[in-house]
C-alpha cells in the first residue's frame, strides 16, 4: 500500500517516503491528505497554544 509523506524542505508530496526522516511529515493514506499537512500541522499547533493558554 503507498503512503504519502509530505516534504517541508521542497514543499512536494513523496511517494513511499524518498527524503530524509527529518525532512517529512506523515505517512498519509492519500496524496490529497498529504497536501493539506500543513494545514493539520497548524491546526493542532493552533489547539495546542490554546490549552496552553488556559
Amino acid at each position: 500500500m503507498t503512503e504519502y509523506w509530505y516534504n517541508v524542505k521542497t514543499h512536494e508530496i513523496e511517494e513511499d517516503a524518498m527524503s530524509d526522516w527529518t525532512q517529512l511529515i506523515g505517512p498519509y493514506k492519500t496524496r490529497e491528505e498529504a497536501e493539506h499537512a500543513l494545514e493539520k500541522v497548524k491546526a493542532r499547533n493552533d489547539t495546542w497554544d490554546a490549552q496552553d493558554d488556559d
